[in-house]
Order: C-alpha cells, then structure tokens, then sequence
C-alpha cells in the first residue's frame, strides 16, 4: 500500500510517500494506524466529533435532581420532587446520610439557603442511599414546611467520586408539576400530547403484604408479595408486527404498511420513549450489600439500550399480570446490614411506592 505524506523529509522536501507494505514489521503497524486515523479524521466531520458524547461505567458523578413541586388531597398539601442522573452505567454508589448525602431547609420566609450548612436534623429527609445507573425521575419526595414561600430553598447536596452537586428547590410556580408532566417527562407520551381519558388516569394502586420490617440471615431467602392493581389508562404498550402495521395502516386509507420503530433510531423528540401498562418492581434503596431478586426485576431506570429489561427500552413490553394481582418476589442478601427495599408499582405515568426494612445479620 503506498500512502502519501506531507510532511517535510530530514532535507526540508516536501510530498513523499511512505510503502507501507514494504515498511518494517516494526513500522507497519504505526504507519497504517496513522493513515487510518487520518482518513477517520477526513471522514468524520469535525461537527460530528462536537457532538459525540462519552460514557462511562464508574467514577463519574452523580447529580442531584429537582423535578418541581405538587399539591395533592383535599388539603392541597405541598411536596418537593426530587430525583438524580448517575452518569455511570455500572458503578451503583453507596453514600450514607451524612456531610456526603443531605438536606438543608431554608427557614420559611427567610429566603435562599446554605447549601454548605449540614445540620443533622434535617439531613435526612428520605432521599436514597443507593443509587442506581442513569437517569432516575421523582424518585422521593419531601413535605414543603408550613410558612414555605416562593422564595425559599430546599438544597439537596451529594458528594460522589469526590465530586459535589446540589439541587435548589423552589415553590415557584413555572416548577409546578403535574401529572401531564410526570407522563411527558417519563416518556409515556410526548410533551404536549394529551386526552380527556389520559388527564382522567389514576395510579396504580399497591399493597404489600406482611409486616413492613423484617429480620433475615445472610443468604437465607425471603418471599415478597405485592398486590398492584391498575385501571387500564394508558393502555399497555403491546408487540407490533408487520402485519399489524399493514392492516393499522389500511384502517387509516394510507398506502403501504405502516413503519415499524426501529431498533436505532436518533431521537425525534425531547423527551424519552417508555412502554405503558402496569409493572411493578422491587430495587435496594438504601443498602451497601449486594442483592439477588428472583425473578428479575424489570428495571427502574431509564436504560434506553435496545433490549434492555427496561421500559424505556425498544422491543419491551409489560409482562402479563397475575390472575390474582399478586406480584411474589424472593430476595436474598450476601452481607448482613439494614437494607430498605422500595416497591415501584408504575403505568408509565404515575408511580406508587412501598418500603420495606430489612435487618440481615450473619
């Protein structure tokens, strides 16, 4: 292979070309990494190369999120909406409540607050422990204080991989959210998209049976069941086929089949696409140990792979639901410690939780 070079020779000529075949065994290899990465460099336009965006398994932060406020019962009473982006696809950081994992609340009416103010008795305020890869929406909420005005904070920081984030929240009014946003900004449906039977929809409901503590041994199974229960808005995302595309189309007097989504796809709108229909999962929200669902658990957050068990992913569909509504999990736990496991039951629009403590001992 001969391979043109531009660059001057010992004697400051100028265009020589290199053999690259006929180069050393020693030099081959280095000059045809360099012609590849050359003709890479040509054929991928230096836009392109702005846009591309790096992953990453671990060592990367983890960013608290701020999703707005609700109001909910008769009382209207007011929450905070909280969640958070891992930008890791693998590490699952572990950061107890602490100077690493807090709130601070602004005294009602005083205005913005201190994020660096750690003060032990508002820490806690049922934020995660653990925390799962990517993007995770409206994970937990906290009770806005009585006297709490527009102009006040909420700050939740977090310190992962020595990196230090916090989210600012607010009752300002443009961060009120309800339940058109929650869908929208899960991927249910895109953003603006809405009808009467979606604006009439209703959470699941979920019972979990038993007592809501429990005391185990390392490796000794313990049986879950959840009750989850749902009203049929939105509809189950279902599998599509070529056939029924082609038949769909015909109901609607267009000309040939209609297109079936595609594995890869660039994104066509600003939000993500999830799956609807009734799924309920089981997942470690505080706990260092690692743990073993049986069956797997679909996931919670928003792996968008293709084929993911995830709702967020192509070709995911909701399982079928049990004839009598009860969803039986059995966990295990390799490391003794206090663990808090959060049920999710979700249409895709509106989510309902359930927390159980777990005490795992040797």
């Amino acid at each position: 292979m001969i391979v043109d070079d531009t660059r001057p020779d010992a004697n400051g000529h100028g265009r020589h070309s290199i053999d690259v075949t006929a180069a050393p065994s020693t030099q081959r290899p280095m000059a045809l990494v360099m012609w590849l990465a050359l003709w890479g460099i040509m054929m991928f336009p230096a836009t392109q190369l702005a846009e591309a965006q790096l992953t990453y398994r671990s060592g990367q932060p983890v960013s608290t999120a701020y999703e707005g406020w609700e109001e909910e019962g008769p009382n209207r009473t007011k929450y905070f909406l909280f969640g958070y982006m891992n930008s890791n696809w693998e590490q699952e950081p572990d950061v107890p409540i602490g100077p690493n994992n807090y709130f601070v609340l602004g005294r009602p009416g005083t205005g913005g607050a201190d994020a660096a103010a750690f003060d032990p008795a508002t820490a806690d305020q049922g934020q995660p422990t653990h925390f799962l890869p990517r993007r995770n929406r409206f994970v937990f909420r906290v009770p806005v204080p009585e006297g709490f005005r527009e102009a006040d904070e909420v700050i939740w920081t977090l310190t992962v991989n020595g990196q230090t984030v916090s989210a600012y929240g607010s009752l300002r009014l443009d961060y009120k959210v309800d339940n058109m946003v929650r869908g929208s900004e899960q991927g249910a449906f895109g953003a603006g998209s809405t009808n009467p039977a979606i604006r009439a929809n209703l959470a699941p409901t979920l019972t979990v049976e038993g007592a809501s503590e429990h005391t185990i041994r390392v490796n000794e199974p313990l049986t879950l069941v959840a009750i989850a229960s749902d009203d049929g808005v939105p509809e189950a995302t279902k599998p599509t086929d070529q056939g029924a595309a082609s038949a769909a189309a015909a109901a609607l007097g267009l000309a040939g089949p209609a297109r079936v989504r595609p594995g890869w796809r660039k994104p066509t709108r600003i939000t993500v696409g999830s799956a609807t229909g009734l799924r309920l999962s089981w997942y470690v929200y505080r706990g260092t140990g690692a743990v073993t669902f049986s069956p797997e658990q679909t996931k919670v957050w928003e792996d968008t792979r293709v084929h993911a068990n995830s709702p967020w992913a192509n070709y995911w569909y909701p399982p079928p639901v049990p004839e009598d509504s009860r969803f039986q999990t059995e966990v295990t736990f390799t490391e003794p410690g206090t663990y808090v496991l959060r049920c999710l039951a979700s249409d895709g629009v509106l989510n309902v939780d359930s927390d159980v403590t777990v005490t795992v001992t040797p």
